[in-house]
């Protein structure tokens, strides 16, 4: 072989040799496995409750600097094993997108906020600081963040989600309100808050918000105090009750009797209504999606979830 072919021969060997290692490496580290999120579970210490509070946190494996969204679960808290993170498919819908996404495990009957007094029953309630203040610094702490923070709820917190932007504000740039009701005083309003904390929960909603004349349901109200809401990106929605497809997602529902979920979603259909024509009135814009079916399941949740996506990532940047 004349020294020209042999010099040939063997820079194509070790071209081929670079090749051959680049596709094991791709293949190693491909797109599937790049996407890959980490799941992480972190305890994050609550001084104003004197607790350790537990978070599932979905993060992208780049580690690069992302917003972060904070998803609250329903009556139950999560602290009954039924989640956003183990009963929809969370994992797989966020492992290509460029948020944090931080799932708080606790708070059931509670509403998400700061009770006047500690409840022989549920304990001290301190979950607006939490929320609002004690979480974001240590997520900020362990995570790259860019600052830029949206909160979702369902059921229970669906109402408590819009009640927290409203107390912090200018700390969400968006909110979702999946399958909640914005309404807390008056007559109904204070209905539906007392079934949950009262007559599921077995606590005292005296020890929350004070006795029922007592000015603070009124302050916690979304629906009475939506002016504050402007300039925060709104997602609303909710099912209309009737059983469907979308159920079936997840064997697991809010209420398990489907009658009582039906009645449940019914409820939250006319607390969207109502909502609506209470942010319409004030000239403030907002996202509304009412779906042509579901009761109040995990398979609507999550169906929820996924179409607020759009709203809510472009509002952070994700």
């Amino acid at each position: 072989m004349r020294p020209f072919e042999a010099l040939r021969s063997a820079i194509s060997l070790r071209v081929l040799a670079v090749m051959l290692l680049v596709v094991s490496v791709w293949a190693v580290l491909g797109p599937q496995a790049a996407a890959e999120p980490r799941i992480t579970r972190v305890d994050v210490y609550s001084e104003s409750m004197g607790r350790w509070v537990a978070n599932d946190v979905i993060s992208p494996a780049s580690g690069a600097p992302v917003p972060t969204f904070y998803l609250l679960t329903g009556i139950g808290g999560g602290s009954d094993g039924i989640s956003w993170f183990n009963n929809t498919g969370v994992r797989d819908f966020f492992a290509d997108k460029h948020v944090n996404v931080v799932m708080p495990i606790g708070g059931q009957y509670s509403m998400y906020t700061d009770w006047d007094a500690d409840d022989p029953v549920l304990g001290r309630n301190k979950w607006q600081t939490y929320l609002t203040t004690e979480l974001p610094a240590a997520i900020d702490s362990r995570f790259a963040t860019t600052g830029a923070n949206a909160i979702g709820g369902v059921s229970m917190a669906g109402g408590a989600v819009l009640d927290l932007a409203i107390q912090a504000p200018g700390f969400y740039r968006a909110v979702g309100s999946y399958s909640g009701c914005a309404a807390t005083s008056g007559l109904l309003g204070q209905a539906m808050v007392r079934s949950m904390v009262e007559l599921r929960g077995g606590g005292n909603a005296a020890n929350m918000w004070g006795s029922a004349m007592d000015p603070r349901w009124r302050v916690h109200d979304p629906m009475l105090n939506a002016e504050r809401l402007r300039g925060t990106e709104l997602f609303v929605s909710s099912g209309n009750g009737l059983p469907g497809s979308i159920d079936n997602h997840d064997p697991v529902l809010v209420v398990p009797q489907t009658i009582g979920g039906s009645v449940v979603e019914m409820v939250t259909n006319v607390c969207a209504t109502a909502f609506q024509s209470r942010l319409h009135s004030l000239g403030i814009s907002a996202t509304f999606a009412y779906l042509s079916q579901g009761t109040h399941s995990w398979g609507l949740f999550e169906t929820e979830l996924r179409e607020s996506w759009p709203v809510i990532g472009s509002a952070i940047g994700a």
